[in-house]
């Protein structure tokens, strides 16, 4: 009765505090942009545009396992993320690709004998979203140095309107000088332009793709630019200053905190190289988690504790400026 009590303290425990680390920081985070973009939108007079000038392309599903992706909507989102990761993949093909290798991981899981149902369902969703995780790294890589480059754009923007140029003019310029990814992404916008697309549209398609904060209050504020016609450069520059100083800080954050991320991550993999080794050396052991009812439980709810908490202490030590 006792190991029960505590079994369900330690539970309860483990899921309130991945609850609290993970859930209520991004919460209180998306209310706080909330609020700030009604106050953008009520002093600007701007209604909210809705998904004008959309440039994605609709795809028809690979097959019956595309078409149920697309309808619970996981097709267009996945879509999103591949366009803002400026891959040439299509998003059922990936989801399709997904579900063969984590049905493949499960029989194969199967075959060679592993006895626990938990154990192949986490493994073939490990395999399975191998392919998405490679898409979200390639993203994040892609809009990290995005945002490196960002102020070394709007200070060539903010020389072009300084010289007396329009602000077609001067998106044209960061299209022209800037680098990769930035240049790509400003010729994308600049060929909208060309093509009759109105610079808020433009702008608002430019935010879709490249989903940064600080790329957003550019965007707002070319868009009050046109709207008041008030000078803008020097509100352009104090972000640039701005973007620079966080970029800094957040680099000196990593420096600071390696070493307690370093120790995370050897925390998080004690029980795996345990396991591990107790499999090679005593064997006897290991077959009583596999073997055993009981042993089954215990293994099963180990693998769930451990993945609860290396996306605790992952969310912990990624802190967000």
């Amino acid at each position: 009765m006792f190991l029960f009590v505590a079994f369900l303290i330690f539970s309860a425990a483990l899921f309130g505090a991945a609850y609290y680390a993970w859930v209520t920081p991004q919460r209180a985070e998306n209310q706080a942009l909330i609020g700030r973009l009604r106050e953008i939108r009520s002093r600007a007079g701007t209604p909210r545009i809705r998904g004008g000038g959309d440039l994605l392309q609709q795809q028809e599903g690979l097959n019956v396992v595309g078409k149920f992706f697309a309808w619970l909507g996981i097709q267009r989102r996945l879509q999103k993320v591949i366009t803002q990761a400026d891959l040439e993949y299509k998003a059922g093909n990936v989801l399709v690709v997904c579900v063969v290798l984590a049905v493949v991981t499960y029989l194969f899981c199967g075959l060679i004998g592993i006895p626990i149902v938990l154990v192949n369902i986490t493994m073939a969703l490990l395999i399975g979203y191998l392919p998405i995780a490679y898409i979200n790294f390639m993203r994040s890589r892609r809009l990290g140095k995005f945002e490196h480059q960002l102020p070394e754009a709007i200070n060539l923007f903010n020389r072009s309107m300084k010289a007396g140029h329009n602000i077609q003019s001067g998106l044209s310029t960061i299209a022209e000088e800037s680098l990769d990814p930035v240049r790509k992404e400003f010729k994308k916008l600049v060929e909208e332009l060309s093509l009759g697309s109105t610079t808020e549209t433009a702008l608002h398609n430019l935010g879709e793709r490249v989903p940064i904060i600080d790329l957003k209050f550019f965007i707002t504020g070319l868009i009050l630019q046109r709207q008041t016609g008030a000078n803008m450069v020097e509100v352009l520059e104090n972000l640039a200053v701005l973007i620079r100083e966080r970029l800094n800080l957040n680099e000196k954050l990593k420096a600071g905190t390696a070493q307690q991320r370093f120790s995370a991550a050897i925390f998080c993999s004690v029980p795996i190289f345990m396991g591990a080794i107790y499999a090679f050396l005593k064997p006897e052991y290991f077959r009583l988690l596999l073997e055993d009812e009981t042993g089954n439980i215990i293994l099963t709810y180990a693998i769930i504790s451990e993945i609860i908490g290396i996306l605790i202490l992952k969310k912990l030590s990624s802190p967000k400026f």
